[in-house]
């Protein structure tokens, strides 16, 4: 006689709420981990870029003996344009990263601008689309900005198009004022890169390895870009920073220079006038801001990189963004 085995019948409805319950326990416990494996890597990533461009930066100093403006602006030059007024900025506008592209095997795409006209003149529209991946941080993800992605489209103050910009992560540090604040200014900024500034590794007294040269924008606060600065242009901040910092209360703006800079502050010409670290809850549209928890990645002039960990002293951050301001930073950072 045959016999056969007895047929398993199918999973009773509680067998398959079990197993789908064990993988969602097994789910939860290994989602957290690989957020933390992936942000590891982009955090690392982040500092090998910035460590990149402070290499650029002093191949840069060595050929030129100055390390490059945060941006150039001509008001003088009638072939740049009509003047900003409010910030007396004019053309070209290039920026410190534009000028950097040679240094950071970006020959070919600096070789296809005309740097003989303003950086948002028809003639290099296509160019300064272009998407860099050194200037880009991993951990970006646009936050608030709805019109986040590889370009930034710069507007006016009725957020008429002026230009469509590659997007940059990363902003010059201008030191604790500001040079896009309503004019006049009358107040030189304390950083390293700013506006036609032409800043020599002697002039950084305060010592290279104590300067910050650099750092990160989070398109979660606002924009960034590398082509330039664009007259009449209006740096908005995005939500949740909406309603703090520069500008006032609802749309908080900065102006053109904003875009390819930042500053800690103090700044006289800034409402309300404080010093604002990285990821300040202010939420100043110029200031500097990271997609990492816990702080920010920061080039120092030595060409070290360093993470910046949220809750310092609001001095030492003031001391660390000035070239010459003969603080003594007595806390490590």
């Amino acid at each position: 006689m045959k016999t056969s085995a007895p047929k398993r019948g199918a999973f009773t409805l509680i067998e398959l709420l079990v197993v789908i319950a064990i993988i969602g326990a097994l789910i939860g416990l290994l989602l957290p981990a690989v957020q933390k494996a992936r942000e590891s890597a982009n955090r690392v990533q982040c500092q090998n870029n910035l460590k990149q461009i402070g290499l650029a930066l002093h191949n840069y100093e060595g050929v030129n003996h100055n390390f490059p403006p945060g941006y150039i602006s001509q008001p003088e030059n009638p072939a740049m344009g009509p003047i900003d007024p409010q910030f007396n900025d004019a053309g070209p506008g290039w920026s410190w990263l534009t000028m950097l592209l040679p240094y950071v095997e970006q020959g070919n795409l600096h070789n296809s601008l005309d740097l003989t006209l303003p950086c948002y003149d028809p003639a290099n529209a296509g160019a300064v689309r272009t998407p860099v991946a050194i200037f880009r941080c991993p951990s970006d993800f646009g936050g608030g900005n709805p019109a986040f992605g590889d370009t930034v489209n710069v507007v006016d103050i009725k957020d008429q198009s002026l230009a469509l910009f590659g997007r940059s992560n990363y902003v010059a540090s201008v030191g604790s004022s500001t040079l896009w604040c309503s004019w006049p200014v009358t107040i030189e900024p304390n950083g390293v890169m700013y506006r036609n500034s032409k800043t020599r590794r002697a002039s950084v007294t305060d010592g290279l390895s104590n300067t910050v040269f650099a750092g990160e924008r989070s398109s979660n606060l606002g924009d960034s870009v590398w082509p330039g600065a664009v007259p009449f242009s209006t740096h908005f901040a995005w939500p949740p920073f909406a309603s703090l910092g520069t500008g006032g209360t609802n749309r908080p703006y900065d102006g053109p220079g904003a875009f390819v800079g930042a500053h800690g502050g103090p700044c006289p010409y800034e409402d309300p006038v404080v010093i604002h670290p990285p990821n300040s809850p202010l939420g100043h549209s110029d200031q500097m801001q990271s997609g990492h928890p816990g702080g920010m990645n920061i080039l120092l002039g030595d060409g070290s990189v360093r993470f910046y960990t949220d809750g310092h002293r609001l001095s030492t951050w003031m001391a660390l963004v000035s070239r010459n301001g003969g603080e003594v930073i007595d806390e490590y950072f």
